[in-house]
């Protein structure tokens, strides 16, 4: 398997992405998990490259994700620390990108607070930007890595029915879910308490229920999303006790589903709000398999982001 020519330059949103694109990332993430598997899991597509981690807000899943998929492509990769940074003496994003892009850096996997702050950050560059989360707004690597899961199993993303349950409001993950899963023929729908629900939710092709049993039944996937306790002002649900009673995914509700339901979860998990314990570990959960297919995933956005022709992905 060769490397092909760079498709894109960024992923800010799914919408930088064609159907086509799509899929052409979760056949090649098809290759790179195999490299996961075998003794030693790297590949030199990515040999000379340096990919930068600038992380503005904690994160375990996705800096760790991406920094094994970079690793394993054999890149070099730098971690960014904002706490130790000249940020801290005033200097602007805009200063701090380009000077580390002056020291020949050619790939910014970005995670910040600020909606917008990736965006931003690809307009001072020549590199590309992998967005890796920015606020409330957009995380296409994980929604990538979901429709990758998906495919995985079902080999198909059309008529399947997602329900996506929890804090839709505040939620990065949703947003690029929705995006990515409707224009593949997915019919979604959303559920959870209605302070939870962004107000243009109308904006968006999907079904809506504050019913978490009728929003399960019949369903292909069921999605958990994490109750986002520090996104959010107070008051919006009494408790996380009628939170649970009333949204909670257990195994009752899950029993609505097909037989064959998916159960996701984008983690971390609390457990016993959003996911009744015995369900996030039961057979129909495929939470674990994310974390795994998201170093695939990401191995291969990396891998067309570098573009690089003729180089070999295998040994």
């Amino acid at each position: 398997m060769t490397v092909k020519e760079k498709i894109i330059r960024h992923l800010i949103t799914m919408d930088d992405l064609t159907n086509e694109e799509i899929m052409t990332i979760i056949e090649e993430a098809k290759s790179f998990k195999e490299v996961l598997t075998r003794d030693i899991k790297k590949v030199p597509a990515l040999r000379g490259k340096t990919v930068v981690l600038l992380f503005f807000e904690s994160s375990t899943r996705t800096k760790i994700s991406f920094e094994l998929a970079a690793k394993r492509l054999s890149a070099d990769v730098v971690n960014f620390s904002a706490s130790t940074s000249s940020l801290k003496k005033s200097e602007s994003l805009k200063d701090t990108v380009r000077t580390i892009e002056a020291m020949a850096a050619d790939i910014f996997v970005m995670r910040h607070s600020y909606p917008g702050s990736t965006q931003l950050v690809a307009k001072y560059i020549k590199g590309s930007v992998l967005n890796g989360g920015d606020g409330a707004h957009s995380h296409p690597t994980q929604a990538l890595l979901d429709m990758y899961t998906i495919y995985e199993k079902k080999k198909r993303f059309k008529d399947l029915k997602v329900a996506i349950i929890g804090d839709i409001k505040h939620s990065r993950v949703v947003r690029s879910d929705i995006e990515g899963l409707t224009r593949m023929g997915a019919n979604v729908v959303l559920c959870g308490p209605s302070t939870l629900l962004p107000r243009y939710i109308e904006q968006f092709n999907v079904g809506v229920t504050y019913n978490v049993e009728e929003a399960i039944k019949d369903a292909d996937v069921v999605m958990g999303l994490r109750i986002q306790f520090e996104r959010q002002e107070q008051g919006l649900f009494p408790s996380v006790l009628e939170y649970s009673q009333f949204f909670q995914i257990n195994r009752p509700r899950l029993k609505k589903a097909k037989p064959d339901v998916l159960l996701m979860h984008p983690g971390p998990i609390n457990r016993g709000v959003e996911l009744e314990s015995e369900v996030a570990d039961s057979v129909y959960s495929v939470i674990d398999e994310q974390v795994t297919n998201g170093v695939a995933v990401r191995m291969s956005l990396l891998y067309f982001l570098a573009g690089g022709k003729d180089e070999q992905v295998t040994d």
